[in-house]
């Protein structure tokens, strides 16, 4: 039915163009003027004949194009510890690669549960196992994992001198190679940068380890006091981070090989809590602000599917 009135209205148009070329014939003598009007209006017919092509090619577009569909989600419906089923733990409090200060505790309702409809994972300031501090890094590996698609995480993040949340994903190689494999941040956010929010992506020829990570960030003033929705999607050609719906960063495939794009491999979420760090304990860390928290309202992943 639209292909339909889009044909009527450019045969409409050119009709019309048609007849006022020959009202004009009939009032212009001069022969340059009247080779003039036909140039004008074959012209104008070529433009409707355009926009037609452009018209019918959406049309058939449209007709055939993909959707989103959910296979995999966590609504944090059920009060406790995370579901066992979807989520697995990083325990230890090795520094992590880069200074950390927390111990990642499993199975530990103070650092990871589920209350009110939310995922709650909380750092605090508490001696554990020779470290001052004690947070959670709840993951997905073995359990469920992901060579492409889109991943949604609503979430509030903490704030604060020395925080430093992430949503994320690493490869699910074994033994998993960092940064070979590849890792993607979603969404990363330093307490001394307040409302910051940075995408990124890792590999052997783009990591911040020799400076050469492919990043873009974007400025949220209410990142801790409001949910945003904090997005994923990439397939084997290019890798976009948004929130809320704006696509800020995009990492398109060079095809140079593995080091320039792992991002085939099966991959897993991360959610945690870092302290200091690094990055994160740039500026120092805040004594006084403990305990702090990122709640999750839903992580929801969906895969491209032909409309039937």
């Amino acid at each position: 039915m639209v292909m339909m009135r889009g044909i009527f209205v450019v045969e409409h148009g050119i009709k019309l163009i048609l007849k006022n070329i020959m009202a004009k014939k009939q009032c212009i003598f001069i022969k340059r003027h009247k080779l003039a009007t036909m140039k004008q209006g074959l012209f104008q017919i070529f433009f409707f004949i355009t926009v037609y092509i452009l018209f019918h090619t959406e049309t058939v577009a449209q007709s055939n194009a993909e959707e989103w569909k959910l296979v995999w989600s966590d609504e944090f419906n059920k009060k406790g510890l995370p579901d066992s089923s979807k989520w697995g733990y990083d325990t230890g409090g090795s520094g992590w690669g880069n200074n950390e200060l927390q111990f990642y505790t499993a199975n530990r309702m103070k650092n990871a549960r589920v209350e009110k409809g939310m995922l709650i994972i909380e750092a605090h300031k508490e001696d554990w196992e020779n470290k001052k501090f004690t947070s959670a890094r709840l993951v997905t590996r073995d359990k469920a994992t992901w060579k492409k698609g889109m991943i949604e995480v609503r979430a509030k993040l903490p704030s604060g001198l020395g925080t430093w949340p992430a949503i994320w994903t690493l490869a699910d190689t074994k033994p998993m190679h960092w940064p070979d494999d590849g890792e993607i941040d979603i969404m990363e956010h330093v307490g001394y940068d307040q409302g910051r929010v940075h995408g990124t992506i890792h590999c052997k020829k783009y990591n911040h380890i020799i400076g050469t990570q492919k990043a873009a960030n974007v400025f949220l003033d209410d990142c801790s006091q409001n949910f945003h929705t904090y997005q994923l999607k990439w397939d084997q050609d290019s890798i976009s981070i948004g929130v809320d719906g704006n696509y800020y960063f995009k990492y398109t495939n060079e095809r140079s090989g593995y080091d320039a794009w792992p991002f085939n491999n099966n991959m897993y979420l991360l959610l945690n809590i870092a302290v200091g760090g690094n990055w994160g304990g740039a500026k120092g860390v805040a004594d006084n602000i403990w305990p702090q928290r990122m709640e999750v309202d839903f992580v929801r992943v969906y895969e491209l599917t032909e409309k039937n």
